[in-house]
């Protein structure tokens, strides 16, 4: 265990897919440059183009914050636990002794006939710890958190929708994840 700037991490460092940095920056430029390039025509012969620069300068400041917020995230696991340092900063610990299982499941995408895995690392107390995401995470970083934590390991053989998680485990999901498939018929 190493401790980095005050924040304890451990062995195995798991990253989210670096090509998520890719494509949310690509869609942002798609949907920026075009806006910004009329807007500057549309301002510059009458020299009011100012704002349109100082909208795309905090457009950039924020895409900036975002990207330092994707490099920093991360999850830390080895033998002894489980770190976790969000996209928002927010960083939880979890030693091995309070972890009571991991779930490993298969997650159909809302409207889609593809699955996402989807970890979920539970507490001895039954509540949710860690998520990881088959978007953000590959499958190997998942099995790496499996190695390395010796908890009981629940692998549900079947893709489930988040209707169906929903109704056998709801504690495993967000708040909004319950709420928007608890209403629908």
């Amino acid at each position: 265990m190493m401790f980095s700037r005050g924040v304890r991490t451990r062995a195995h460092a798991l990253r989210p897919h670096g090509r998520l940095l890719l494509q949310s920056a690509l869609s942002v430029l798609a949907l920026i440059a075009p806006l910004s390039a009329v807007l500057y025509w549309l301002t510059i012969p009458t020299n009011s183009w100012q704002p349109v620069a100082v909208a795309d300068l905090v457009v950039v400041a924020l895409c900036l914050v975002g990207t330092i917020a994707f490099y920093r995230t991360v999850i830390w696991v080895d033998t002894e636990g489980i770190s976790e340092r969000g996209f928002l900063g927010r960083v939880t610990e979890f030693a091995a002794d309070e972890i009571g299982s991991v779930v490993l499941l298969d997650l159909y995408q809302s409207g889609a006939m593809d699955t996402h895995p989807q970890l979920f690392l539970t507490g001895t107390d039954g509540r949710l710890l860690i998520r990881m995401r088959g978007q953000y995470y590959s499958r190997g970083a998942m099995e790496t958190v499996v190695e390395m934590l010796d908890a009981p390991v629940v692998r549900v053989p079947e893709p489930m929708t988040l209707r169906d998680l929903n109704r056998v485990r709801p504690e495993l999901l967000y708040w909004f994840e319950r709420r928007l498939t608890h209403h629908t018929g």
